[in-house]
């Protein structure tokens, strides 16, 4: 009997959802026999399998929460302990928080809310908008939802989901709250980017002082400022250098901090573990009042990195996240917490330092030094994160045009883009030397992680709707239970506005406006483009020739449109005597999936008769794809037009050809008939035309009636192809269109502060597309244009 299994390699490390063996058995075994040895070696495969990745899991996602042992007593008892009993409760909180949120939230629920194994805000919106037309820029085609990674699931038309669904897309107003609450996500993260690296770094630094009593704090925080400059200016390098560092040292982190707390428990006072009842939070409460309501704020700094984990998600199947959670991290964390508190309960006044002064004397160096490293290890892991969101906010229009370079060949997520890492660098450096103690740093940092919950919990109430399809009492149940929490722990950070809260908000505050506004500027550029088409009509009426000399050459014309003669294609051929013999209209487009195969990127189509020699290219991205070098998406899209012309021709000597209309009037471009290919494969936007299977009916099971029946067309095949390859041979031109838009003089004073002022600078100071779709600049025409939105 043989079985099989599908596997996946070297590659499982990326995937982050298959994760299978295959296997095949002797024919000649014993059926039964077979069996149960195929079950054993799956079974035992499967299981080392998981272990190995659940052991790497905690270098990358767990860094971050594992460090909040460094600073989350002195955070909550910042004046100091008033009464024994109040670290008691402390730690009650403390326990039920990480159960609550990181725990059953997040590693149980959130975590299965993933795009493909791509996590974190975006990763919820690219689900969203496949589940409803909620994208704000209308660049989408129907053959899109025919790519394999575009899953998504069906609803009856009467069911609430599908009443959410229309609700939803009913009212723009309604969709930009949408965005607008995925941007506050997205730039509360760009802020823990910011925050974690400073408290993480600077509290480690701290222990220097415990041993070192008369050192100053500007020492510490000198020290702290080299270890963050180290920390950014290796960035370029990648994680996948260092990365198998990561793993022995965050463990290493947690069997240490969870062994001096055992040894705390046993050394110092055993009755802490009478926090683990629910009682000892409501005493805590009942004693201190409005005090203990605000220590809330320090408590939340226990569960900080929650976030991260989500974001941290892309290389690691949930189950391996999961594992190393329950068996590793969250028993950890719970003895570090109860050592601390066994410690305080009899040394009140050393708070400001307990978990290096709980430390036993005979290992306290070595626990520095692994500190530091555990510290640098979870600032790692955050800013990894923001690069990723970054790049996922810039995929999907949200975000100014910055360089973003891959940093490892075997890792698709692990990228580096240095305009955003010297940006990092220069505010963390400003919160760390600016604050200067833990405190203040910790009450921002609580505040942007709290505001990072809530609307992970509203996106996943759309996503539990849409998505998953879950009964809507479910949904309530988990949407109210979740913004209780959440909502309990915001109430008490608003308290530390004014203490350090403040940073956050300005930092997300000035982030949101820079992404609002470029995606706004974004959109009204692309609406006016639309609007502005030129007509199939004037192009056809120019002739062959376009009423132009057709030099040798081929021109590619990028466009952000998808469909339709783009504007400034006529403002070309009106200023200038010439154009290239071949012309192709370019446009790279990303969609709301995390990646697009690279047999499945492009679409060619024909525009006009075939004298004309124009066509359109659609290249399709994912959010976490990256557009690589010229040379190489040059080629890919040669091939594929070459690829295409063959179809064709093959396609004319069918006897169903008459169904395709490769040449016509606007309406035909519009709405895509004719041949489209991809790659490989041929496909049809028009319902009426000929699918993809029954041209491979046509082709595959009678190869040779197709090429006897096609010798006259396949003649003009080889013309043109011929012709095409001198064209190329001859040169290629990339024509670029650099757009200045302008607001109407009549239009609202914040319109034309948003695109005349800030949408105007940011397309000033960032990168040009040429930089970003890597264009030759010795082979670059740009071609100016004002647009009035």
């Amino acid at each position: 009997m043989a079985s099989r299994v599908e596997t996946e390699d070297d590659e499982t490390e990326n995937r982050g959802s298959m994760w299978v063996l295959e296997q095949k058995l002797d024919p000649s075994m014993d059926e039964e026999a077979g069996r149960l040895k195929n079950m054993y070696r799956q079974k035992k495969f499967s299981a080392l399998l998981l272990l190995r990745l659940s052991f790497q899991s905690l270098g990358v996602v767990y860094g971050d929460l594992g460090t909040s042992p460094l600073y989350v007593f002195y955070n909550t008892f910042p004046h100091g302990i008033g009464d024994p009993e109040d670290v008691i409760g402390a730690l009650s909180l403390i326990i039920y928080s990480l159960t609550l949120i990181p725990l059953l939230k997040y590693v149980f629920i959130v975590c299965k809310a993933n795009d493909n194994g791509q996590g974190g805000t975006f990763a919820l919106y690219s689900l969203l908008c496949r589940h409803a037309k909620v994208k704000i820029i209308p660049n989408q085609h129907r053959t899109d939802e025919e790519l394999t990674t575009y899953s998504r699931r069906t609803f009856h038309e009467h069911s609430f989901a599908a009443k959410t669904k229309r609700w939803l897309e009913k009212f723009a107003s309604r969709k930009n709250s949408l965005l607008i609450l995925v941007l506050v996500g997205t730039c509360m993260l760009i802020g823990d980017g910011i925050l974690t690296p400073a408290i993480s770094v600077l509290s480690a630094a701290g222990g220097i002082k415990v041993d070192h009593p008369n050192v100053s704090n500007d020492i510490v925080v000198i020290v702290a400022v080299v270890i963050l400059v180290g920390v950014f200016s290796m960035q370029h390098y990648g994680t996948d250098k260092v990365g198998w560092l990561f793993a022995p040292i965050v463990l290493l982190w947690f069997l240490l901090i969870g062994g001096i707390g055992i040894y705390n428990v046993w050394k110092y006072d055993n009755s802490v573990l009478k926090a683990f009842s629910p009682v000892y939070m409501y005493r805590y409460f009942r004693r201190g009042g409005k005090d203990a309501w605000i220590s809330l704020g320090g408590i939340m700094l226990s569960i900080t990195g929650t976030e991260a984990l989500f974001a941290d998600l892309a290389h690691f199947p949930v189950s391996a996240i999961q594992l190393a959670f329950t068996v590793v991290v969250f028993p950890c964390l719970l003895l570090a917490y109860s050592g601390q508190a066994a410690y305080l309960m009899k040394n009140q006044d050393h708070v400001v330092d307990a978990f290096y002064r709980s430390i036993p004397d005979s290992i306290y160096w070595p626990v520095f030094i692994v500190a530091t490293l555990a510290a640098i290890v979870a600032s790692q892991a955050t800013i990894s994160a923001t690069f990723s969101i970054i790049k996922q906010a810039l995929a999907l229009g949200c975000f100014p045009r910055v360089k973003v370079v891959h940093t490892s060949k075997k890792f698709l997520g692990q990228i580096y883009s240095p305009d955003i890492n010297w940006i990092l660098m220069i505010l963390c450096i400003a919160v760390t030397a600016g604050f200067k103690n833990q405190s203040q740093i910790g009450n921002a940092y609580g505040t942007a992680v709290v505001i990072v919950m809530l609307a992970t919990t509203l996106l996943m109430t759309l996503v539990m709707l849409l998505v998953w399809h879950c009964h809507w009492i479910v949904v309530l149940i988990f949407t109210t239970f979740s913004l209780l929490v959440e909502s309990t722990y915001f109430s008490a950070v608003l308290f530390k506005i004014n203490q350090g809260g403040w940073v956050p908000l300005v930092i997300a505050g000035t982030c949101l406006i820079i992404m609002y506004v470029w995606h706004y500027g974004t959109v009204k550029r692309y609406e006016f483009e639309m609007h502005s088409r030129v007509s199939m009509a004037w192009i056809l009426g120019l002739g062959p020739s376009l009423g132009l000399v057709r030099v040798p050459g081929v021109g590619l014309v990028y466009t952000e449109l998808a469909s339709g003669v783009p504007h400034i294609f006529s403002h070309f051929i009106t200023n200038l005597p010439a154009i290239h013999s071949v012309v192709v209209f370019v446009c790279v487009k990303y969609l709301p999936v995390y990646t697009v195969p690279e047999e499945e990127r492009f679409l060619v189509k024909r525009i006009g008769p075939k004298s004309f020699h124009m066509f359109r290219c659609v290249a399709r991205y994912g959010y976490k794809d990256l557009h690589k070098k010229d040379d190489e998406f040059e080629k890919k899209l040669f091939n594929n037009l070459f690829m295409y012309v063959r179809l064709e021709s093959m396609m004319e000597g069918c006897s169903d050809s008459d169904e395709y209309s490769l040449c016509g009037g606007h309406q035909t471009t519009e709405q895509s008939r004719g041949l489209m290919l991809r790659d490989n494969n041929v496909n049809s936007a028009d319902p009426t035309v000929s699918s993809v299977d029954s041209i491979v009916q046509i082709i595959s099971p009678n190869h040779s009636t197709v090429l006897s029946s096609d010798r006259v067309s396949n003649q003009t095949e080889v013309d043109e192809s011929e012709f095409l390859t001198k064209c190329r041979d001859a040169g290629v031109v990339h024509i670029l269109g650099n757009t200045v838009v302008r607001a109407r003089r009549e239009s609202k004073i914040y319109k034309r502060v948003a695109i005349d002022y800030i949408y105007a600078f940011l397309r000033k100071i960032c990168r040009e597309n040429s930089v970003i779709f890597n264009l030759p600049h010795e082979s670059l025409l740009n071609v100016g244009q004002i647009f009035t939105v």
